[in-house]
């Protein structure tokens, strides 16, 4: 049976784990490296994507696209102002949603993900040897019903088949109570790139219980970041009175650095932040440096309201949970962010014990994704693991005076299912619009509509009379489903309450083509490019021939001439001219390597063994 996996899609990084002999495991990517940056390039007609895409990124910021996760499943005018301190395009779509420019093309943040989780997945394919669909992806505790479902749609433009959706909190619980056989209560602290989420949650003989949840989707290390790229660019134009932060490359150069440098910081007391050449004088044209010392001191002023930020979503765990913080028995820390010492100190100073280090922060949430990916696909290793999740925030719909009016409150125990009954407000009313809404605040403006569809065909009927059962039924994944009904007709309405970027199933399946016709495309560009280094290896390995050899000059010459047919052929088009000259250079390859052999024979040099001779130039796969 195909093995399933868990992915952790991160905004900065991304993991993918497996079960094997029974544990989760990360696998590496092929660089073998245990994480994979979430970073997407387009140049050209190339895809590059991971450290690759992170390695080009100053010399081609407006189309190297990071952060992604941020604008996932989001509308424009959430994330307008994070969309201001980025080198690329990030613009107003169709209906509100969020699309990405990027090399001519207009993507939305599925799109990209998608490329991302394509990596993952055909890297560990390779590295297990076959080949991985079925997939478990984390989100965000904190994610709404639209983030959620923009990354299941993420994974099906990917062409993976994605079994679970699951909170990142719940799965690093999983993967440190996977060997625990007490009970215990467990806050875990995850504080990634771009989210911040707290969950709580009881731990015992195999089952994962969620008490609560809270979070902050819009706190995370690359907040932390730009701090410090606000503060060397005010720096840098105090002392030259132009903003790096309008010039994309010195922007991207500014974000690299200040991750570097708040790394550093969690092991150092200060760093020395150096960009040579970081522009030029507008009106000199003489090169201009930058360079700042940052202490560990101003770094944590600089982050100050963001770390005061990060109390508040504790707190309102503890109370959904009804915990005081001596009732935790440990605190996980999760997430790159929690290793920046500030962190740390508040969470001691909130909890009132050291945080538990014993879970990797990086990969701890893709190892407990594995487990729930095994615990679906019937490890029997795993034995009875019971996991029981929640819903982040409640859901409602709209009634007369612009209230909302709740059906499923936060923190309520999923798959959950409620049924209201609500009426008409004018007389003989035909229909009525069911507008659904996902927040805390009392008044439904406040609240993020996550979709509207109408019940029509009412009979006529005084006001208040019309019967009307309203349904919310949240599956497994978080994911919700809605259906009204009026009683006395029997007229019903129903809506699956999707990803509201503006992305219907149209374009999803036109997304899955594109990918599909891009994975095509990037094969046969690699095996282009993996042809003609193979024939440029061989060009090489002839000329040393043609230098050691002792065979007459008339055949070392025509292997010559062929070594500089290969070198033009590798710089062509032509596919069949590059396998013509390669089989013709291996022949007079292999020919000069017989002279010379005879040549040394001859001379009483020791013979080489065919099979060897054989191996030094097998044509590649």
């Amino acid at each position: 049976m195909p093995k399933a996996v868990g992915i952790d899609l991160g905004t900065t990084n991304s993991v993918i784990a497996v079960m094997e002999g029974g544990k989760p495991d990360v696998i590496v990517n092929a660089e073998g490296a245990r994480t994979t940056p979430s970073v997407v390039a387009y140049k050209g007609e190339e895809r590059l994507v991971g450290q690759i895409a992170k390695r080009q990124a100053a010399l081609n910021p407006k189309a190297t696209l990071f952060e992604v996760k941020r604008f996932i499943g989001r509308r424009w005018d959430e994330i307008r102002e994070e969309a201001g301190r980025i080198p690329f395009v990030v613009k107003e779509g169709q209906g509100g949603g969020v699309r990405i420019e990027a090399n001519g093309q207009d993507l939305a943040p599925e799109q990209v993900s998608a490329e991302v989780l394509r990596k993952l997945v055909n890297d560990a394919s390779a590295k297990i040897g076959e080949t991985i669909r079925d997939v478990v992806i984390t989100v965000p505790a904190y994610f709404d019903n639209s983030q959620r479902e923009a990354t299941r749609q993420a994974g099906e433009i990917a062409g993976l088949n994605v079994l679970r959706v699951i909170n990142e909190p719940t799965a690093a619980a999983l993967a440190y109570g996977l060997d625990k056989k007490g009970n215990e209560t467990v806050l875990v602290f995850d504080l990634g790139g771009g989210t911040f989420d707290v969950t709580i949650l009881e731990l015992g003989e195999g089952v994962f219980e969620v008490k609560s949840t809270s979070g902050d989707t819009h706190l995370g290390g690359a907040d932390f970041d730009q701090r410090i790229v606000s503060w060397l660019a005010d720096e840098f134009k105090k002392d030259h009175n132009f903003d790096l932060r309008k010039d994309p490359q010195a922007l991207q150069r500014l974000i690299e650095a200040a991750e570097r440098a708040k790394i550093e910081l969690s092991q150092a007391s200060e760093t020395t932040i150096s960009l040579p050449f970081i522009t030029f004088d507008p009106e000199t044209r003489t090169p201009l440096h930058l360079e700042r010392t940052l202490s560990r001191a101003k770094f944590e002023e600089l982050i100050g309201d963001l770390l005061r930020r990060v109390r508040e979503p504790v707190q309102r765990a503890l109370s959904d949970a009804k915990l005081s913080p001596a009732q935790i028995d440990e605190v996980i820390l999760v997430g790159g962010s929690t290793r920046v010492p500030a962190v740390k100190r508040i969470v001691k100073d909130i909890v009132g014990k050291e945080p538990n280090e014993s879970v990797n922060p990086d990969e701890a949430v893709a190892l407990g994704a594995a487990v729930q990916a095994g615990i679906i696909s019937g490890d029997a290793s795993l034995g009875d693991i019971v996991l029981v999740d929640v819903t982040p925030l409640t859901l409602g719909v709209e009634v007369k005076g612009g209230m909302i009016a709740p059906l499923i409150t936060r923190n309520t125990t999923v798959p959950a299912k409620k049924t209201e009954v609500f009426t008409t407000a004018e007389n003989n009313q035909p229909g009525v619009e069911i507008n659904v809404l996902q927040g805390e605040r009392p008044l439904a403006a406040d609240n993020k509509s996550l979709g509207r569809f109408k019940l029509e065909g009412i009979p006529p009927m005084r006001a208040g009379t019309p019967q009307i059962e309203v349904t919310f039924d949240i599956d497994a994944n978080g994911i919700l489903h809605v259906t009204a009904k009026e009683k006395s007709s029997g007229k019903e309405a129903s809506i699956r309450i999707e990803n509201t970027t503006t992305l219907d199933k149209t374009e999803v399946e036109r997304m899955v083509r594109e990918a599909e016709q891009n994975a095509s495309a990037d094969k046969a560009r690699r095996e282009k490019i993996e042809k003609r280094n193979a024939l440029d290896s061989l060009r090489v390995q002839a000329l040393q021939q043609i230098d050691e050899s002792a065979a007459d000059q008339a055949l070392k010459d025509r292997v010559k001439a062929l070594a500089d047919e290969a070198e033009e052929a590798t710089k062509g088009d032509d596919d069949a001219r590059v396998a013509d000259v390669q089989k013709r250079l291996e022949d007079a390859l292999r020919e000069l390597m017989t002279a010379s052999q005879a040549q040394g024979d001859a001379q009483g040099q020791p013979k080489q063994d065919d099979d060897v001779i054989d191996a030094d130039f097998k044509p590649a796969d």
